[in-house]
Formats: C-alpha cells, sequence, structure tokens
C-alpha cells in the first residue's frame, strides 16, 4: 500500500491537467442533458471551465519544458544571444552639404540600411544644416559609423546601447503561453451547446486575443529595434573663419558711433514726446476755451471815478504837474 501511494504522488503534473479537462467537460455535457440551472450559472461554469482549461495548458507548457514525458517538447527561448539596442548621434562639419549627404545615403544603403525621416534648413548667411536619421543593421553599426565621422571635421559624438534580452524572452515566453491559452478557449467555444457558455467564451477569447496581439506587436518593435541600429547624423557646412585683428578705432569709427549714440538719444526724445503729446494737446484746448469763450464772459471791474474838488479834478497819481 505504500509502495502503491508513492508511485501516485510521482504522476507528472499533466496527469492533473487531465482531471481538470475531464472535469469541464463534465460540467459541459451535464448543461447539455437537461440539468435545471439559469443562463448565468451556465455563463459562470463556462468561465470556470475556461480558466481551468487554461491553467492545464500552462502547467502543460511548464512540463514539457522543464522535459517531462508527454507531448511535444517546447522551444526554450536562447539566452545566451544578447538583444541590445544601438544609437548614436553625430554632428559633422563639411564643406559641402549635398555632397555629404549623398555620401550618407550611399554608405548606408551599400550596408543594408535605409534613410529615414531627413530636415534642411539654411541659416541667414545662406549655410546649410541638414538633420538625417539612418537605419543600419546592427552588424554594420560601427563600420558606418566611422564612414560617417570621417566626411568631415567631427563636432559632437554620442553613442548608447541598451541590454533588453530579458525583455525579449519575457515576451517571447508570454506569447507562447498566451498561444496556448488561446487554443484552448477556442477547443471549449467547440465543444459548448449553451448559448450563455458561448457568449462567455467569446467574451474570454476576445479579452486574450487582444492580450497576444499586444505582444505580438511588442515583440516586433523590439525586434526591429535590435535588429537594425538608429544613427542620427547632423551636417553643417562650415562657417566662413574672420582674420582676427586688434586695431585701433579710427575716425570712421567714431563718426558712426557718434552718429548712433544721437539716433538713439533722438529716438528717446521723440519716445518722450510722444508719451507727453495727448497732455500737451489737453492743456493747449484748455487755454484755448478760457482765452475764446471763458474770459470774454467774466464781468469786467468799472472804471473808478476821477476825484473833484472846487477847484475842478484832482490831479491822478503819476499825472505830470504844469
Amino acid at each position: 500500500m505504500a509502495d502503491s501511494r508513492v508511485r501516485r504522488s510521482r504522476r507528472p503534473v499533466h496527469a492533473l491537467a487531465t482531471v481538470f479537462l475531464a472535469a469541464a467537460l463534465a460540467l459541459t455535457g451535464c448543461s447539455a442533458g437537461g440539468e435545471s440551472s439559469s443562463d448565468s450559472g451556465g455563463g459562470s461554469n463556462a468561465k470556470e471551465a475556461a480558466d481551468q482549461q487554461a491553467g492545464a495548458g500552462a502547467a502543460d507548457s511548464a512540463s514539457d519544458s522543464k522535459g517531462g514525458t508527454g507531448g511535444k517538447a517546447t522551444r526554450v527561448p536562447d539566452v545566451s544571444v544578447n538583444h541590445i539596442i544601438r544609437t548614436a548621434s553625430l554632428t559633422v562639419r563639411v564643406k559641402d552639404v549635398p555632397k555629404a549627404l549623398d555620401a550618407a545615403r550611399t554608405t548606408t544603403e551599400n550596408a543594408g540600411g535605409f534613410v529615414g525621416d531627413e530636415t534642411t534648413t539654411r541659416d541667414g548667411k545662406g549655410r546649410e544644416r541638414t538633420r538625417v536619421t539612418l537605419r543600419v543593421p546592427t552588424d554594420k553599426y560601427d563600420e558606418v559609423l566611422d564612414d560617417l565621422e570621417g566626411t568631415g571635421k567631427l563636432i559632437e559624438r554620442e553613442a548608447k546601447a541598451e541590454d533588453v534580452t530579458d525583455q525579449v524572452v519575457d515576451v517571447e515566453s508570454r506569447i507562447k503561453s498566451q498561444q496556448a491559452s488561446v487554443a484552448r478557449i477556442r477547443e471549449l467555444m467547440d465543444k459548448a451547446t449553451r448559448l450563455s457558455d458561448v457568449v462567455t467564451l467569446e467574451g474570454e477569447l476576445s479579452s486574450r486575443q487582444a492580450d497576444l496581439e499586444a505582444l505580438l506587436a511588442r515583440q516586433a518593435s523590439l525586434k526591429d529595434r535590435t535588429s537594425l541600429a538608429t544613427i542620427t547624423l547632423s551636417l553643417t557646412e562650415t562657417p566662413v573663419k574672420k582674420a582676427d585683428k586688434d586695431e585701433d578705432p579710427g575716425f570712421l569709427d567714431a563718426l558712426a558711433g557718434g552718429w548712433n549714440a544721437f539716433v538713439t538719444m533722438f529716438r528717446w526724445i521723440a519716445m518722450a514726446l510722444g508719451a507727453l503729446l495727448p497732455f500737451l494737446v489737453v492743456a493747449a484746448v484748455l487755454v484755448l476755451l478760457w482765452v475764446r469763450v471763458v474770459r470774454p464772459r467774466l464781468p469786467r471791474r468799472p472804471a473808478t471815478a476821477p476825484a473833484t474838488s472846487a477847484l475842478g479834478p484832482l490831479p491822478r497819481e503819476g499825472d505830470e504837474q504844469d
């Protein structure tokens, strides 16, 4: 009896998965045979069966990846391969931007890459500046980078490397588990007979299919970024260098400086007059009203009669004496 218990405890894990699958199918068959239950109850049973089926698939996958007997073996992701995202930024000064840009395109295409976004601008002195994004295979990354640096005078260089091996392995593992889960949900849908079970399983299938598509999109993005390096190249024309001369200022320099000072002073005076002009206009209008309208209407003071005496009017103060 003890040996029998030991042998029973050493059965592989996938036997438990088989038991769960049989229980799920039994529940589905009983509901099809006329068992009296509500639609909501049937939907719950179908969802539980789907979860049990997905759990069984995960257990089978884990058992197969560990080398268990029975079933086909699952391919384990190779963690020995490093997945690295490489990016670089270069600023190179050249004499002819269009010619250097054509050379960069040729180098990129010969390496098996392609040219992405491109922006060209021109400053006030007519000098061109071009910014272009290049995508090259990672095995040609260093070679292309050296060729681009040799097109002119290197001004700035920045290179980065990000190891995403863990993310790639994790995404691959989750995709395989999700694919197995979706397949088992489809099997349950093929065997379901009640409408409520079908509706519940369809909801589960839609949710897990969306998760699977998101994982596939992330896997494609990681593959693109790790297989092709990104190089941002900035090309600028060599500016004309002016001779450094420490010369004493002459008459023309003094004249130009005086003229600039005069123009600046005149500008400030004009600004001050412009600010005072509204007040001056109002003051002039008030004075004009006072002189033309208000003052003439004011009562005038009567003239003082001269003092008289028996001999006649007295002379005023200030009159000449005969």
